[in-house]
């Protein structure tokens, strides 16, 4: 079992002055991570959406924690892969660049960057996202295999110039052929195509242990019926990474107010920006947000059935806080379930926008001195 956390660098009263404050809250719990036992840090890649992630230049942030440790696991989770944010070429340059410089610690992982709001603002064609990020990945793939690389895609051409050979692609990486690839699954869908392809599952699992356990069926099929033909590399990763939202404290109750609190805000920050609903509330560190969560939840389904449209545990999976929010028994005993419904690793989602920096330092503190020794 390994142990991650992710950084989505959360901020609910966006100022310039908490932002800045807030990336480097990040490095300090990444360092901290280190110290006391995870195995790696993710890093999303979001672009403009305020109330919600900052982190739009994940490599940087990656690169920068990768100097200030020496054991831990660096990963993107994930380059957002369509081509008008990053083009292929420029990931693998960059991702083989932090690999040298973290001397063979980075994961790959790719995702589509699935807001309107990102794709509008870089000018991505949201028809054309999917085929994209599968022919970034076999580029990818591809790329550090040979001296050179020529390209002849559905997609993209990448050929020399006249009379000239194939262009190189420099750097290359530690890690042989190439860092560990992954891609981001937040559908059903998507859990497939990462068997499909041959790589690493990043899963949400909001609704909780079921759902994990479903999604985890759902890729070990993909997994035993699969076509190597449609790998997009010449080495698959089979490794199945789930989401685990946690607050862990002394004090059980308190770790469950913040963690309601932090994933409320979470929750309406994803209403807001994939589906259109009003911005994160203004809420109070006295208010019941355990209850308003519900009453969230409760809102959401009546909505749905006035649309006529079925209700599945995905589409309230961000109101469901049973996870590891309490003391660190209470943690061991959900990732125990997390273990048995067929997580490889545990990837723990702590700093969310309204939770105290102190809050997140003494959380992964817990984890790693009371936590992670019961796993390994």
């Amino acid at each position: 079992m390994k142990f991650s956390m992710i950084f989505e660098a959360q901020l609910a009263h966006p100022t310039p002055e908490r932002e800045r404050q807030v990336i480097h809250d990040c490095v300090e719990q990444a360092v901290l991570g280190e110290q006391v036992g995870f195995d790696r840090v993710w890093a999303v890649e979001h672009h403009a959406l305020r109330w919600y992630a900052h982190m739009s230049a994940p490599e940087i942030f990656l690169t920068w924690v990768a100097a200030r440790t020496s054991r831990i696991r660096i990963g993107h989770g994930v380059v957002c892969m369509p081509f008008n944010y990053n083009h292929p070429v420029r990931v693998a340059e960059r991702a083989a660049m932090l690999d040298i410089l973290s001397r063979g610690r980075l994961d790959l992982g790719a995702g589509r960057g699935a807001t309107l709001q990102e794709m509008s603002l870089c000018g991505v064609d949201p028809k054309r996202t999917y085929e994209e990020v599968e022919e970034a990945l076999r580029m990818i793939g591809a790329m550090w295999q040979s001296d050179t690389f020529e390209w002849h895609g559905e997609l993209l051409t990448v050929e020399p110039l006249p009379g000239k050979e194939p262009h190189p692609v420099l750097p290359r990486p530690v890690q042989q052929p190439h860092p560990p690839l992954y891609l981001a699954c937040t559908k059903r869908d998507t859990v497939t195509l990462a068997a499909e392809y041959g790589v690493g599952a990043l899963v949400l699992g909001f609704a909780g242990v079921d759902e994990v356990r479903e999604l985890r069926k759902l890729y070990d099929e993909g997994i035993t019926t699969r076509n190597k033909k449609r790998f997009v590399s010449t080495v698959a990763n089979n490794h199945f990474s789930a989401l685990c939202p946690t607050i862990v404290l002394d004090d059980g109750d308190e770790a469950l107010r913040v963690g309601a609190r932090g994933q409320r805000f979470f929750a309406e920050a994803i209403a807001h920006w994939y589906g259109g609903g009003p911005p994160p509330v203004e809420d109070t560190e006295a208010d019941d947000n355990v209850a308003a969560i519900a009453r969230d939840r409760d809102r959401v389904v009546a909505k749905l059935h006035e649309a006529n449209i079925p209700v599945s545990p995905a589409t309230t999976a961000t109101f469901n806080i049973d996870h590891a929010y309490g003391t660190a028994e209470r943690a061991i005993a959900y990732v125990e379930q997390l273990e048995e419904a067929g997580a490889d690793e545990i990837m723990c989602l702590i700093q969310m926008g309204t939770v105290p920096q102190e809050v997140c330092l003494e959380t992964i503190r817990h984890w790693g001195e009371k936590v992670i020794p019961r796993f390994r």
